[in-house]
């Protein structure tokens, strides 16, 4: 049994909550950790009402809980710009990290990030769980048995609405040095699936992004044309501004021998399956597309308690997670390359090197 710290406990946290007790055979709350105790209190008290027995302690200061307790496993939902250092903590501390996205805001944060892991033999996990969700695996399994043929072009759209109540809930959001805007922050997601699905080997990077409606430092819209070694063009969309509501987050992809659109509410619901060998497969539209498939109560979907689940198998047999640091990094990468676009008013070639803190000032 393998013990889990929670260091961060507001909006994201209940999801960590959620996938430990999913995961109550193998893993065990051990503390939850948050300057504003009573949020810590909260989250204590939500874990053991599904495991009475368990012991959780409360702390304000996450390196005294580190020193005291020392557990196996630390998940980060704080600020995503405390991200990098409380990471590297948990590393030396000897703690695997499951980290909330963004993982960093800066190319050199992520590289330490993953370089304090490697050292100190951890692991490292970014919480990219919308990998997990049944549609985006039954997609993978297709582009993995080759099905799509050559992989075309792809995009993703997210098109949400953070209203200014959003934004006044928690000040950190949207500004440069504790979050970035709406791509970093929303769309971060939708971006890891697209380069996942097209080969992981973005080349360059051609944005626009702008501010058009929110309260905040960064953008609240981007738009994205990301090239791929391969060949293969993607495309990104996202925005918070959309009236009133959400509406959907959607990956689409196309290949030369097949076609897929996921969408929903959070990439949840196969909403065209097309592959050239779908009659001798036995999986045509017919039988896939499922209409009263439901969207999850919430953005954040179902994909956490399976993510931990995959860190807990990694750790077990002594592999990497589905979402390690270094896959993690690129989704980050392409992010901060679109505002290196934005800044400069040109295309980037990947790798770069950029932060957000380079961005301050761009809307003003």
């Amino acid at each position: 049994m393998l013990t889990l710290a929670l260091i961060g406990c507001g909006r994201i946290s209940f999801k960590h909550i959620e996938a430990a007790y999913n995961n109550k055979d193998r893993i065990r709350l051990l503390a939850c950790c948050d300057p504003k105790t009573d949020r810590a209190e909260a989250k204590r008290a939500e874990y053991l009402k599904a495991v009475p027995d368990a012991s959780v302690k409360v702390y304000a200061d996450y390196k005294a809980m580190l020193a005291e307790l020392k557990p196996d496993i630390c998940a980060i939902a704080t600020e995503s710009g405390y991200h990098p250092v409380i990471s590297i903590a948990c590393s030396e501390a000897g703690a695997h990290v499951i980290c909330e996205k963004p993982m960093a805001l800066s190319t050199t944060d992520a590289d330490a990030m993953i370089a304090a892991a490697k050292k100190a033999g951890r692991t490292l996990t970014v919480c990219f769980q919308n990998r997990f969700n049944a549609p985006v695996r039954k997609t993978r399994d297709a582009l993995e048995a080759g099905r799509f043929g050559r992989m075309l072009h792809g995009a993703v759209q997210i098109r949400w609405n953070r209203n200014e109540a959003y934004y006044a809930e928690a000040p950190w959001r949207g500004t440069w040095a504790l979050d970035g805007g709406t791509l970093m922050n929303q769309c971060t997601h939708g971006i890891d699936l697209l380069q996942w699905m097209m080969g992981e080997d973005a080349l360059r990077v051609q944005a626009a992004t702008r501010r058009f409606l929110r309260p905040i430092e960064a953008e609240d819209f981007g738009a994205a044309i990301v090239e791929f070694a391969s060949g293969a063009v993607g495309i990104i969309e996202g925005t918070a501004d959309v009236y009133p509501t959400n509406i959907d987050e959607t990956l689409s992809l196309f290949g030369s021998t097949g076609s897929v659109v996921i969408g929903g509410l959070a990439v949840n619901k196969v909403e065209t399956w097309r592959f050239a060998d779908a009659e001798k497969i036995g999986d045509t539209e017919a039988v896939v597309l499922n209409p009263s498939e439901k969207d999850p109560p919430t953005v954040y979907g179902f994909g956490h308690s399976a993510l931990y689940a995959d860190v807990l198998d990694a750790i077990r047999d002594g592999r990497e997670p589905l979402v390690s640091g270094e896959k993690g990094r690129k989704a980050l990468e392409i992010i901060l390359a679109i505002y290196k676009s934005q800044k400069t008013g040109l295309p980037v070639d990947l790798p770069t090197t950029f932060s957000t803190k380079e961005m301050k000032g761009e809307f003003d």
